[in-house]
């Protein structure tokens, strides 16, 4: 069985990503509040950094490789936290509520 840096298993660290993930493309699939939904897409991108850094620790890699696309998937996520709740902050003052069947703002 391969082993990381801290004698745990890959397998688990991988499982584990794929379970947050699993659970995120769900919150996608079945949340209607545009806030739930951004908080599962963030679900999403923190399986993805769990991965980065299993494999960078897993592969010895000479550099910090995985660690440094997870810094940079993390400053995307807030970026697109912010942006998101911009858009959300002004869907509702116009239309009073969030839910993103409903919206018609974004409409040509």
């Amino acid at each position: 069985m391969s082993h990381s840096a801290y004698g745990i298993p890959i397998t688990w660290f991988l499982t584990l990503g794929a379970m947050l993930f699993c659970i995120g493309l769900f919150g996608m699939m079945v949340r209607r509040s545009a806030i739930g939904m951004l908080l599962s897409v963030e679900l999403m991108l923190n399986a993805a950094n769990i991965n980065f850094i299993a494999f960078g620790s897993y592969l010895k890699l000479p550099t910090i490789a995985g660690q440094i696309f997870a810094i940079f998937v993390i400053t995307l996520a807030a970026a697109e936290a912010a942006v998101g709740l911009a858009i959300v902050i002004n869907i509702y003052r116009l239309e009073q509520h969030v839910d993103v069947d409903k919206m018609t703002a974004m409409k040509l």
